[in-house]
């Protein structure tokens, strides 16, 4: 079941974050480190309603942070869409629930919510060397917009949307 998150699933969270963090680096990704995230953010998700749990039988599976911040960056687009746009933002499947189609459901959840709310595409992006990602977004039926450079790193990251059929 997806839920929304309380501030009870952070410490579980910030565990997913940490096994997380460490197989990224297995194949240089360095998208998320011991800087970022941090539990401060997904207590604001939280607090702003906008982080989501997949919990089966008090075990958290995934997360996943959907709401309509965009980044400045993403001015600097061409987007296929000029509609309003909710945003997926953090997100991560607990390592020991991979390949159980769990990232598959909480983007279903996703365009679901989205479509719950009047709100017919959806814009996201990840780190160019996030491989996992970039395969999930492609998967899941989002196109390749563009990139730009964001949070100081070395290397771009990759932006894609989505339109969606009501």
């Amino acid at each position: 079941m997806i839920r929304k998150a309380s501030l009870n699933d952070v410490n579980n969270i910030m565990d997913i974050i940490k096994s997380t963090v460490k197989e990224m680096k297995t194949y240089n990704n360095t998208q998320w480190d011991e800087n970022y995230p941090q539990a401060k953010d997904f207590t604001e998700d939280v607090e702003s309603g906008d982080l989501y749990v997949q919990d089966e039988d008090g075990q958290i599976k995934g997360f996943i942070c959907i709401n309509y911040i965009e980044p400045i960056e993403y001015e600097d687009l061409s987007w296929g869409s000029k509609n309003k746009a909710m945003v997926i933002h953090r997100m991560a499947v607990n390592t020991n629930h991979r390949q159980q189609g769990v990232a598959t459901k909480l983007m279903n959840f996703a365009e679901e919510l989205a479509l719950e709310n009047n709100v017919v595409y959806l814009k996201t992006d990840t780190y160019s060397t996030n491989t996992k990602m970039n395969s999930l977004f492609k998967k899941c039926g989002f196109n390749l917009v563009g990139e730009m450079s964001f949070l100081g790193k070395e290397k771009p990251f990759y932006c894609y949307d989505k339109l969606l059929k009501k």
